[in-house]
């Protein structure tokens, strides 16, 4: 009897509970006009007036037109992560202002640091700089700091600036005088031509080489590298040339993938005069050929008619290739049959193409031959020479 005594108790108890959790849809007790407007008002106020008339009427009507309400709402909520990051640039941008114009102190720098990771746009990127104009002019009056932001932040602000495209704050990130504290850099510099050569952009890498220049930056071979790159994919060989003098006169190392760009882009063009002094140059600075290169030279003696020497350039390559790395020998031979004779008939004069065309039909297998008789196994779809509409026209 105790036992149930207690279990009644604790029933009376919770049942008030159970009503409090109950759909309010499903509480038989509630007038129906009751349970409607504590809904309307609490969750969209002001905004069921239609409804309201609706339900009126009809109580199944009202409550189908508060769920379309519920699903229209739904569908105009935007992002939440779009919005919850763009919230916190703003929030960030205000607490740093916060503590160096209010209360006179210097932020944590892990505050920068997620302002500079949570930028998306350039709108975040406007408020990054606002914020860094305010941290050099606090450092500087403040804690009497002279010195520009370390290099490693200066390259994350650049890196950030091209990741959400706003190339022309990036650009900032160069001048070597600036209200941001920015220190200019070659590695800040990369991060716009990266830019530039993944879209194909000759202009702002033009744009970048002449801020380099203003702004007293050193010239360095990765820097080439992205030059010549770009050069190549716009096939815009003047500026090629014009920033090859460049380089050279500056006394830059250039890599060997940056010489096998710029012989295979003299290749491409048929230029055999712009790639015998290319290679001279190179034989200066690396004795070997890369397998690039070699190609690049058996092109330009197939254009001189010597297909025995083009046959003679790559077999020393072959040799000195391991057999794992065959794969590529195949890729660069279908580029020659398939690529490269249609690119050097483009860049042929009219009055020239049939001649070019000619003596490629016929000096590409001789080559071949004069490797296949050397003992060098060659997969080569010759076939695929016949079928060029370049070749054929």
């Amino acid at each position: 009897m105790q036992y149930l005594s207690h279990s009644r108790r604790i029933a009376r108890a919770l049942k008030p509970l159970a009503l409090v959790e109950t759909d309010v849809r499903f509480v038989s007790n509630a007038p129906s006009h009751v349970v409607h407007r504590s809904l309307s008002h609490s969750v969209f106020p002001g905004k069921m007036d239609t409804c309201n008339q609706l339900y009126a009427q009809s109580p199944m009507t009202g409550l189908m037109m508060l769920r379309a309400n519920f699903s229209s709402e739904a569908k105009h909520v935007e992002n939440p992560t779009a919005v919850c990051v763009a919230e916190a640039v703003k929030e960030l941008h205000s607490k740093i202002l916060d503590s160096v114009n209010v209360k006179r102190s210097m932020p944590p720098n892990a505050w920068l640091w997620s302002l500079i990771d949570n930028c998306r746009n350039e709108d975040d990127i406007s408020f990054l700089f606002d914020v860094l104009q305010n941290l050099r002019r606090f450092r500087l009056s403040n804690l009497r700091i002279h010195d520009n932001f370390n290099c490693n932040l200066c390259q994350q602000v650049a890196k950030t600036c091209v990741r959400v495209g706003a190339i022309n704050h990036g650009k900032r990130a160069l001048w070597k005088h600036n209200v941001h504290g920015l220190t200019p850099s070659v590695a800040s510099a990369h991060h716009l031509l990266s830019y530039a050569l993944k879209h194909k952009d000759a202009k702002l890498m033009d744009e970048v080489m002449k801020l380099l220049k203003m702004n007293n930056l050193p010239l360095q071979p990765g820097t080439a590298d992205l030059v010549f790159r770009i050069c190549h994919d716009t096939d815009n060989w003047d500026l090629l040339v014009k920033y090859s003098k460049k380089f050279c006169k500056a006394g830059v190392k250039l890599r060997k993938t940056t010489f096998d760009v710029w012989m295979e882009f003299a290749a491409k063009r048929g230029d055999t005069e712009s790639l015998w002094n290319v290679d001279k140059l190179r034989s200066e600075t690396y004795t070997q050929h890369t397998l690039s290169g070699a190609f690049s030279c058996a092109k330009g003696f197939l254009l001189e008619h010597k297909p025995e020497e083009a046959a003679a350039v790559i077999q020393i390559i072959c040799q000195a290739y391991p057999d794992e790395k065959k794969s590529a020998l195949e890729a660069e031979f279908k580029k020659l049959v398939n690529e490269w004779s249609v690119d050097i008939i483009k860049h042929q004069n009219e009055q020239d193409k049939k001649d070019v065309a000619a003596s490629l039909k016929s000096d590409i297998p001789a080559m071949v031959n004069a490797l296949v008789n050397s003992g060098l196994r060659v997969r080569v779809d010759l076939n695929e020479l016949n079928k060029n509409e370049a070749l054929l026209s």
